[in-house]
């Protein structure tokens, strides 16, 4: 099971540099194996709407989100403790709770970041995941 960073997701529905490869990460992996943060849904909404990039957002809601993947979210209870693991991981907030939510679920985090390659849990691309798919 997967947690997918906002980076992913904007890498491939902006058509950046590596779009080919997340695109195919998404047709080969079932939607039901991976999910999305709540904070990742919205910042993608909200950049996603600064580009005015409207109907992009309701695509992206349409193709993966409703009846697709989760839409995970931290407690009141577990947003206490993000201050504390970013100090300790030198994250920002968004990392930091991208990595709580990862700890919670037990989920093994999908990012281009490479902030993450120094937790305990690290990251890994969706090359990575789609190399180990073939063997």
């Amino acid at each position: 099971m997967y947690l997918i960073d906002t980076n992913v997701f904007l890498e491939g529905l902006l058509e950046q540099d590596k779009a080919k490869t997340v695109k195919s990460f998404f047709q080969k992996i079932d939607l039901n194996m991976i999910s999305i943060t709540d904070l990742s849904l919205h910042s993608i909404g909200i950049i996603l709407y600064r580009l005015g990039k409207h109907e992009l957002f309701i695509k992206f809601l349409n193709d993966l989100i409703i009846d697709g993947m989760d839409v995970l979210s931290l407690s009141p209870q577990d947003l206490k403790i993000l201050d504390n693991i970013a100090r300790e991981l030198r994250l920002d907030f968004d990392d930091a709770y991208q990595y709580t939510v990862a700890e919670r679920y037990n989920l093994q985090l999908i990012s281009f970041d490479k902030d993450f390659d120094n937790t305990k849990r690290g990251r890994k691309e969706p090359s990575a995941v789609l190399s180990g798919l073939q063997h």
